[in-house]
């Protein structure tokens, strides 16, 4: 059986919308309000369609000494190869997290992004993975899992074309002790046996495992 997401809710929009403003002067807020659920059928879609080529709203990333939606332990790792070669390494001082149900209670998407090059030349890789079978506090071995690249500020995007190809073995998925009851940290390793197509374009992107230590939001968004 497979899987396709459906956009967020309006709620989702606006915040984005709210960010947007702040974060670009010269922009209207008439017009990000146009821009910004473009992007987000991108960006917050398991798959994004092919002729969403907005620029992605640059997400801030995670200030010193870690960001607290990721957790003193928050890491994405993982080494890539064609379209985008980098070995990724990410610890919670430079990783941005946010996890949500997915629509009709079909699981979890959870959304990592960090730095990519150097100097003057740094992009954010967003990874978004789409587990539509993963249940709350639930643990589990190769749950299907739709996986999502998008290379911010160049319009790129990569995508698996179905659940078949990548899979999670989740580890850990453990309630956080706090007023925030539905807040769950959540560690895991994703595999991919075949590359991530380009969206819009020709290139792919290939690997193997990826390791992640995240947080996730079981709250349904009004």
């Amino acid at each position: 059986m497979r899987y396709r997401d459906r956009p967020e809710g309006k709620t989702l929009q606006l915040n984005a919308a709210n960010r947007c403003v702040r974060n670009s002067p010269g922009i209207a807020p008439r017009m990000a309000l146009f821009i910004v659920p473009l992007v987000l059928l991108a960006a917050c879609e398991d798959r994004p369609e092919p002729g969403s080529t907005e620029t992605a709203a640059t997400e801030s990333l995670a200030p010193d000494p870690y960001d607290p939606a990721c957790g003193q332990d928050g890491l994405l790792s993982v080494e890539l190869y064609g379209g985008i070669r980098a070995a990724v390494d990410w610890r919670a001082s430079e990783l941005s997290c946010t996890g949500m149900p997915r629509p009709d209670d079909e699981g979890a998407r959870i959304r990592l992004s960090g730095p990519m090059g150097s100097g003057d030349d740094v992009r954010t890789l967003a990874f978004i993975l789409g587990l539509p079978s993963l249940e709350v506090g639930r643990t589990g071995a190769e749950l299907p899992t739709n996986v999502t690249l998008i290379e911010e500020g160049t319009g790129r995007f990569f995508s698996t074309q179905d659940n078949n190809n990548c899979w999670t073995d989740v580890s850990a998925h453990e309630s956080i002790d706090g007023e925030d009851a539905s807040l769950y940290r959540i560690e895991g390793t994703l595999y991919c046996v075949s590359p991530l197509a380009e969206l819009n374009g020709n290139a792919n992107v290939t690997f193997t495992e990826l390791k992640f230590t995240g947080r996730l939001n079981w709250e349904q968004p009004e």
